[in-house]
């Protein structure tokens, strides 16, 4: 059966897309931290984020850094914070996270669905301005 991120990842599920190339996707965390939460991950599934290979890690490690580079410039912070827990759903990923303090880690945020969309279009702007 298919992970929830390989459904958004065919469109099967809507997701609120910041980004994309041939071999990874990111959009939007549905239950954010704070604005400008976003999850990247691979196009095919794996459960364990050490079980990719190496060539795929760094990969996905220089895709997340042009898609935090995209946040930190639409959602300026002194820092995108990274975490790869991989527990909730099982296929790997990386959560990228504006913070200001490390208290930002600690909280949740409510966000309206049109905040959200131009949320991911601002990501999604600066993240095609840097290909």
């Amino acid at each position: 059966m298919a992970t929830i991120f390989s459904r958004i990842i065919k469109g099967e599920i809507p997701s609120y897309k910041c980004a994309e190339d041939d071999n990874f996707y990111a959009f939007l965390d549905i239950n954010p931290i704070k604005q400008g939460h976003t999850l990247v991950v691979p196009k095919h599934e794996v459960d364990y984020f050490f079980d990719l290979s190496d060539e795929e890690i760094a990969a996905m490690q220089v895709f997340a850094k042009k898609v935090a580079k995209a946040i930190k410039a639409a959602f300026p912070c002194k820092k995108v914070s990274q975490a790869v827990i991989g527990l909730d759903v099982d296929h790997a990923h990386i959560h990228l996270v504006p913070i200001n303090e490390e208290k930002d880690l600690r909280q949740r945020v409510k966000i309206a669905p049109e905040e959200m969309e131009a949320t991911a279009a601002a990501i999604r702007e600066n993240f095609e301005k840097n290909l």
